[in-house]
């Protein structure tokens, strides 16, 4: 007789899950097709141009990604341009924008959750998942090479979903970290032959400037005007990017120098000599520059979208009737606490103590690496950031929410069963007495 019930139980609640599930994916189209709605055909930044013109040149360089060059050249025949990335990136999730970062971002979300949805399946249908997501996690650090140092946390979730172990995580770390490093210059140089654009030296360029103007003293090697100096020890540092140096007056006069024809520095030995001798001669100077470059990317407020051109009569884009109302939006929120990285790696690091005591749990252990791995990510750019704009933290802004929703499941599921009212307890005055 309790067989008979028990069946008769699952087979009513079956079509309440049926119309859930419903629910959740008449759920997910609305916000896809909002999504699309408001967004296409996606706006495409400087950078992301710079990446298109190579996809359809089919050239390429180490500056911007190769990777996601290939990746483009490979989707632009769905819908050609800006179109065929972005339907990428907003299928994978819903964010518009073609910007590596955010393709970069959502692509290791998909590779938690995939792992997640795997966990406790069985091993010949969970191995499978598990080498998709180890290859998304590898497109991320291609997508974006300073993540190699934060790739180990995702990867040792993606094998051993089931439970945080600090221990196994710390063996793989440095095995990982020196795969994934390998992996970036066999992809980049070996298979897709991309041209050595040094991106690596506008991180010495941008901290021989900091270094300089920190210590008052020229740090670059090279010999400059009084008032070039005088500029460069006042004016020209920004923390906010680096491209003051670069293509912004007055201060454009040093990468035009560095990358004089017939005498080129950038690029050469002798501009990483002179990082390296300053460093080593003004470490404190060093420090500065870099606390006040974190600074400025976690505390306070930088570029959130890309408005340069939004706002230019030829730009159909940025005049929709659908996006404009967003972007005032953005311009209410931007200054906010919300757009802060800083408000971001403070709650990805909450997340992580809050959802510890879970971590033997497939939903904890989610929880603890993605925002682990956030974490780590976003404290990369202490030593290799040369810009503070909002989008180098999308990682850790998903991260986070996603793992403040495992940890709430993960501590519901963890919670004592309440006792159900309609069944006495032993020892009550209407329990049946034998």
């Amino acid at each position: 007789m309790a067989a008979v019930e028990h069946r008769e139980a699952i087979a009513h609640k079956a079509p309440s899950r049926q119309r859930a599930s419903l629910l959740v994916l008449l759920t997910l189209a609305a916000a896809y097709a909002l999504t699309v709605l408001v967004f296409y055909p996606g706006y495409s930044t400087v950078d992301a141009r710079y990446v298109y013109a190579d996809a359809m040149a089919w050239h390429f360089g180490d500056w911007q990604s190769p990777a996601m060059v290939l990746l483009w050249r490979l989707v632009d025949p769905i819908a050609p341009g800006a179109s065929s990335m972005f339907l990428l990136t907003a299928t994978l999730y819903w964010l518009a924008f073609v910007w590596r970062d955010v393709l970069f971002a959502v692509i290791w979300l998909a590779a938690a959750v995939l792992a997640f949805a795997a966990a406790d399946r069985p091993a010949r249908l969970r191995a499978p998942v598990q080498a998709s997501a180890l290859l998304l996690i590898a497109l991320g650090v291609l997508l974006r090479p300073n993540a190699v140092v934060a790739a180990p946390f995702l990867a040792a979730y993606v094998i051993w979903p089931m439970r945080f172990d600090l221990k196994r995580t710390a063996i793989l770390f440095l095995p990982a970290l020196v795969s994934f490093y390998a992996l970036v210059p066999l992809v980049y140089y070996g298979i897709l032959d991309a041209e050595r654009q040094n991106p690596l030296h506008s991180i010495a360029v941008f901290d021989l400037g900091g270094i300089t103007h920190f210590s008052g003293d020229n740090q670059f090697p090279v010999s400059w005007s009084g008032d070039q100096t005088a500029l460069l020890i006042s004016k020209c540092y920004d923390p906010v990017r680096w491209d003051s140096y670069w293509n912004v007056e007055p201060c454009a006069f040093v990468m035009r120098r560095l990358e004089r024809p017939d005498d080129m520095i950038f690029g050469t030995p002798r501009l990483a000599e002179a990082w390296r001798h300053a460093l080593a001669a003004h470490p404190l100077a060093y420090l500065s520059h870099r606390a006040t470059f974190m600074w400025q990317f976690l505390g306070r407020s930088n570029l959130v979208l890309p408005v340069w051109d939004w706002l230019d009569p030829a730009s159909g884009y940025g005049h929709s009737r659908y996006f404009t109302p967003l972007v005032a939006l953005h311009d209410a929120l931007q200054p906010t606490l919300l757009f802060r990285p800083g408000l971001w790696l403070a709650l990805a690091v909450a997340v992580t103590l809050f959802a510890w005591p879970a971590r033997t749990t497939p939903a904890g252990s989610f929880a603890i690496s993605v925002t682990v791995c956030a974490t780590v990510y976003v404290m990369s750019f202490a030593v290799l950031g040369v810009a503070a704009d909002f989008r180098y933290a999308y990682w850790c802004v998903l991260a986070t929410i996603a793992g403040a929703v495992a940890t709430v499941l993960a501590r519901y599921a963890a919670a004592p069963a309440g006792q159900d009212s309609r069944e006495p307890s032993p020892g009550s005055a209407s329990a049946p007495r034998m």
